[in-house]
């Protein structure tokens, strides 16, 4: 990937990410059910790190594998990297929380980018107010053992109907998260920020009084039209 690639993407939408892999045959790239926590949370693009739970097995849930040593949904707050999103795969059971904020405000003192789960957030206000960006499926009072097992890190998880790879790149925004294919991240990141530029003049055209046939989806006279800007602005 890139350098400039993970930048170049803070300047481009959730909605044209899904947009522009929709045109490359895949079709699933956004988390069903993953809102914002806090409304106004910035853009947030990083590399997935990943934690599994699987079903509930009382042998497995005990409350005293909380502090076992190896039990993966504590090492993972400890080894998350800085910069990367904390991808969780609750198996869409928003009924209990994964996070609180004691281990929220940990990730947040630890530089990590964002949580992104389709479970809950326990202590939702006070996880607000660490400062944390979080994209979930609301607040619920029940810990993470009242319907969890821990599986296992940095592994392959689905999240919201999307499948996640360990360093996958996620676009977090105001209407959910997009996943975009490691892979696929340079060619994304060039054509979304191209898309933008687009589509803002479109809107500048739209504030002039234009009608939108031909001009969204502009067409070949309105591509050239647009061509010619660019050129003209550089």
């Amino acid at each position: 990937m890139e350098a400039n690639t993970l930048d170049t993407l803070k300047r481009v939408s959730a909605a044209t990410v899904t947009l522009l892999l929709m045109k490359r045959g895949i079709r699933r790239s956004a988390m069903k059910g993953v809102r914002p926590l806090s409304p106004g949370q910035p853009r947030v693009v990083a590399e997935a790190y990943t934690l599994r739970y699987i079903p509930l097995r009382e042998d497995l849930s005990d409350p005293t594998i909380l502090g076992a040593p190896g039990y993966a949904p504590r090492v993972a707050i400890e080894e998350c990297p800085e910069g990367s999103a904390f991808v969780i795969d609750a198996r869409g059971v928003s009924e209990t929380g994964v996070i609180g904020d004691i281990l929220a405000e940990r990730l947040h003192q630890r530089g990590v980018a964002a949580v992104v789960t389709d479970g809950a957030m326990r202590d939702g206000d006070a996880v607000r107010a660490t400062g944390l960006p979080v994209w979930c499926a609301g607040s619920a009072a029940p810990a993470s053992l009242a319907e969890h097992s821990a599986g296992d890190l940095q592994s392959p998880v689905g999240c919201g109907g999307v499948a996640v790879i360990p360093g996958d790149i996620l676009v977090c925004d105001s209407d959910g998260v997009a996943v975009i294919p490691r892979a696929l991240a340079d060619e994304i990141a060039r054509d979304g920020l191209e898309q933008e530029t687009l589509e803002g003049w479109i809107q500048d055209r739209v504030r002039e009084g234009r009608a939108t046939i031909g001009l969204y989806p502009p067409n070949a006279e309105t591509r050239a039209e647009y061509e010619a800007w660019r050129k003209q602005n550089d």
